[in-house]
């Protein structure tokens, strides 16, 4: 089948320093990277380096920067318009001990077009996933759309905002949060984690694993490994689950693949770049 994302796309800027500048400094960097980034993009090169085709749904400047990032992962850009104002990006200094400071500029990722996912999503059809975060706007919209479609909804509830989220559960057929963010959304709601209303849920517990609760719970616990950078570990996880589900693996399989992949990223520096693929996730669960 197919997975459609609407999701930000961002350029990343990494900048080495001796130290974090303060206000009013001139600063020279000692080195620097440039990589693509972004929830959206991030789990679309993830399910994509999984074995599934990925339509992306999105917006970047007129340069068209990002866009052409997610093509060369083999991802499906036709849905990536580039008439927004200019293309999200960040910028990120890190200094010698790893500490960092970040500037991110939403960009086009807030100027999604309606015609653009009404455009894609009439390519779905009953069996396919359509996935979403909450750094693009019109994600209601999408999200309707798809159901109407007969899309299998998954919600990355991230960044999280706990109002935001509850709007959003009723459009969610899988809603994927972490364990702090799982409380804070019970207290927001009033209820218990096991409460609520949602068909499914993933609450990821960080190195521990994750787990599913459905109409059966199912445990993952992580694979032990050592973390290199985590960032977008999130972002690879719930990418292998959505594609393992779409290529028809019952959940605790998929669970269970997404968890590996994401053992796997972490290992790695980087984000999109740091993605794994199907057959080194299938060889750390062969045990290799």
């Amino acid at each position: 089948m197919t997975i459609f994302n609407l999701g930000s796309i961002n350029v990343d800027h990494f900048y080495r320093v001796p130290h974090l500048p303060v206000p009013g400094e001139t600063l020279a960097a000692t080195g620097y990277d440039l990589g693509l980034g972004g929830k959206g993009a991030n789990q679309s090169v993830a399910a994509t380096k999984m074995g599934s085709r990925v339509v992306h749904i999105g917006m970047v400047g007129p340069d068209g920067s990002g866009r052409d990032m997610l093509d060369e992962f083999g991802v499906d850009v036709r849905f990536v318009g580039t008439e927004g104002s200019v293309t999200g990006n960040a910028c990120v200094y890190v200094d010698g001990d790893g500490e960092n400071l970040i500037v991110v500029l939403p960009g086009a990722n807030h100027e999604q077009s309606l015609d653009l996912i009404e455009g894609a999503l009439a390519e779905a059809a009953p069996g396919d996933h359509f996935m979403l975060q909450n750094e693009a706007t019109l994600g209601a919209d999408a999200a309707r759309l798809a159901k109407a479609r007969g899309c299998f909804v998954v919600y990355s509830a991230a960044p999280f905002k706990a109002g935001k989220v509850a709007e959003m559960l009723p459009l969610a057929d899988l809603v994927v949060v972490n364990d702090i963010e799982a409380q804070q959304l019970a207290d927001h709601l009033g209820c218990g984690i096991s409460d609520l209303p949602v068909p499914n849920l993933i609450v990821t517990h960080g190195a521990k694993g994750a787990t599913w609760r459905g109409a059966e719970t199912f445990e993952q616990p992580a694979f032990p490994v050592d973390p290199v950078d985590t960032t977008g570990a999130g972002d690879c996880f719930i990418g292998a689950v959505v594609a393992a589900l779409d290529q028809g693996r019952p959940v605790p399989e998929a669970l269970r693949f997404g968890v590996a992949a994401a053992a796997l990223q972490v290992t790695r520096p980087g984000t999109a770049q740091a993605m794994p693929d199907r057959d080194e996730v299938e060889a750390l669960l062969r045990g290799e």
